[in-house]
């Protein structure tokens, strides 16, 4: 038997083992994770867009004046 992870505190047993996860559910985290980057990306470059936009819209209007 592996008893790899487990200790002996106190006279009782510590379990120090990870909590196991099938390799399905991890592939989902990866997944999800993956998903929410994409999308924190394309909000974080929508907003570098309107604000590259707005320096640009104030150059023109003090160019015009």
């Amino acid at each position: 038997m592996d008893f790899s992870g487990l200790r002996v505190k106190d006279g009782r047993l510590i379990n120090d083992r990870p909590v196991g996860k099938s390799g399905l559910e991890e592939a989902a985290e990866i997944r999800q994770m993956k998903k929410r980057n994409t999308q924190a990306n394309i909000i974080a470059d929508g907003i570098e867009k309107a604000e590259m936009n707005k320096e640009m819209n104030n150059l023109l209007r003090v160019n015009q004046k």
